[in-house]
């Protein structure tokens, strides 16, 4: 497998049968907690490399859409949703989550809008924005109800 596959398709993450974008996801999920855990900067510096190199690896697959198996992008959003968070907790991980997948499918908005730019950076962008959004509310949510999410 080219490297360029390898990276777009998370890894293999992209290559799960039914729902490859949430099993990216939940892949992310997983390897974001151990980030976490690792460093601070550790999560950053992962969505820095996975921006980066995601849209050089969809580039080189894909021209002008967006196949299920590539799921670097939700990678780099979920993970950006998971920044939000002050320790990988349950509800908190949970959160982010739903969250994230929820703003993914139903790219309302800015999303949306992101979706709609047939590139590699379009490729990346929904998802970043979906991320975005959601680390947004769980800020929100942190800010009002720091109990409910760690």
């Amino acid at each position: 497998m080219r490297l360029s596959r390898l990276i777009a398709c998370g890894f293999g993450a992209g290559l799960f049968p039914r729902a490859p974008g949430t099993a990216g996801s939940l892949a992310a999920l997983a390897i974001g907690v151990g980030l976490m855990r690792l460093s601070p900067l550790a999560l950053p510096l992962a969505i820095l490399l996975a921006c980066v190199a995601g849209v050089w690896a969809i580039g080189r697959e894909v021209r002008g859409s967006d196949p299920g198996w590539i799921v670097i992008d939700e990678f780099a959003g979920q993970w950006i949703a998971m920044l939000a968070l002050t320790a990988p907790t349950w509800p908190g991980l949970l959160a982010a989550f739903l969250l994230f997948r929820l703003l993914d499918i139903a790219k309302p908005g800015p999303v949306g809008w992101a979706d709609r730019r047939k590139d590699a950076v379009g490729v990346m962008a929904d998802d970043v924005v979906a991320g975005l959004i959601a680390g947004l509310i769980l800020l929100a949510v942190r800010f009002y109800r720091p109990d409910w999410i760690g």
